[in-house]
């Protein structure tokens, strides 16, 4: 962990506070509420009865879809409870929850611990993701497999990249996108005028939206297949020395009302470039029309490629619950065997990638650019960091 963050969540869990993408912006402080309940398979009492808890998402809807998906499921009545909070409030309750005696059946989570797993907490999902296993990529079951187990199944992809706008490159003369982060700095450089910079990474310089896609960009990880530290490499060094050198070279925003999550600092022309999110694409589009494109956080050089992180959160069963094996079914009804309801709950509210391959190339609304751009860097450039890598940081 870093500072109470794991690796592959640090992010996720910061930047969907704001965006409205996963968690809501309603802060209850240190409180707690699990509020909103819904049952779902008509509440017959033949029926056994499944708690399910969602954390609070951010976009209008999100909410009732979820009581609807429990509703349609016939095999038991489903309770939501929707856990409204920011930070950590939501995977903390849950952590509770599951060292307890009555933790919820169905629950979400960014990612897992190996601690969960060796507690027998969390209940192995092999078989109801063995048939469609390999329409998933390496870094969407990665944050939930231990010993080659998987214990979640992904809900949704969050893929981050750098917005730009294309008038002004054309205006810098700018030919292309650049591909790598000396020509990203050269392009934040010649887009930096009295009036805006090239590029904004939020009010800490990307320490928070980089330090892992650094890292990956040159071609680097941060623990080997065999669970030894592999950051400890000259290149992995120099990717870090680049974003210094980036924010030294008088081209990025030092600071903004808001954080890089937010893409209001690009909207509003304080920058020509941001990094930023899929799930702010729709507002973007709504601010610029078809004045932007993106690209992915460039290669340190010619021998590494460029490089995202596969984000997003996944659902989980609780290997204590009253009702094991329904919980499992309820799981695999969502995200295993509803095409519509992958589709409705990735672009249905918000904007998100079906993390079954062949599902998000079903999504109409992932299928033109620049969102199919954002598909393509995901599927070929994004990354999710292994669980024991939080061991490294605990």
């Amino acid at each position: 962990m870093v500072q109470g963050r794991s690796l592959s969540s640090i992010s996720r869990r910061r930047f969907l506070q704001s965006s409205g993408a996963v968690l809501g912006a309603t802060a209850l402080g240190s409180s707690f509420l699990a509020a909103c309940a819904g049952t779902g398979g008509g509440g017959n009492a033949s029926l056994p009865t499944l708690q399910q808890w969602y954390h609070q998402y951010g976009e209008t809807g999100t909410h009732e879809a979820v009581l609807r998906y429990a509703k349609s499921f016939k095999q038991a009545n489903v309770n939501v409870s929707w856990i409204a909070g920011t930070g950590n409030a939501y995977p903390d309750k849950v952590r509770a929850a599951l060292l307890g005696s009555n933790p919820p059946d169905v629950f979400e989570l960014p990612t897992i611990s190996v601690s969960q797993v060796k507690a027998g907490q969390l209940e192995p999902l092999d078989d109801i993701i063995a048939d469609v296993k390999s329409d998933f990529l390496s870094a969407d079951l990665a944050p939930f497999t231990v010993d080659g187990h998987v214990y979640g199944i992904k809900m949704i992809s969050d893929p981050t990249f750098i917005y730009y706008r294309k008038s002004l490159f054309q205006q810098a003369g700018i030919a292309q996108v650049p591909q790598t982060v000396d020509e990203l700095i050269d392009a934040a450089k010649k887009l930096t005028t009295s009036d805006r910079k090239g590029i904004y990474l939020g009010p800490d310089g990307g320490e928070s939206a980089l330090y892992q896609i650094a890292g990956w960009a040159a071609g680097g990880d941060f623990i080997s297949s065999d669970n030894k530290v592999a950051f400890n490499t000259d290149r992995m060094a120099a990717a870090y020395g680049k974003i210094h050198e980036l924010n030294a070279s008088g081209g990025v925003l030092p600071d903004a009302p808001t954080f890089w999550w937010d893409p209001s600092a690009f909207t509003q022309g304080l920058a020509a470039m941001q990094w930023c999110g899929l799930w702010a694409m729709p507002g973007i589009t709504k601010a610029l029309g078809d004045d932007f494109g993106i690209f992915p956080w460039p290669a340190l050089d010619s021998q590494s490629q460029p490089a995202t992180v596969n984000g997003g959160w996944a659902e989980m069963v609780a290997a204590k619950g009253k009702n094991v094996a329904v919980a499992k079914e309820l799981v695999k009804s969502l995200w295993v065997g509803s095409i519509a309801t992958q589709i409705d709950w990735n672009v249905g509210y918000g904007f998100h990638v079906p993390p079954r391959a062949s599902i998000a190339q079903q999504t109409t609304k992932l299928q033109s650019s620049p969102a199919s751009d954002a598909v393509n860097i995901l599927n070929k450039y994004g990354h999710a960091t292994p669980i024991y890598c939080c061991l490294l940081y605990t």
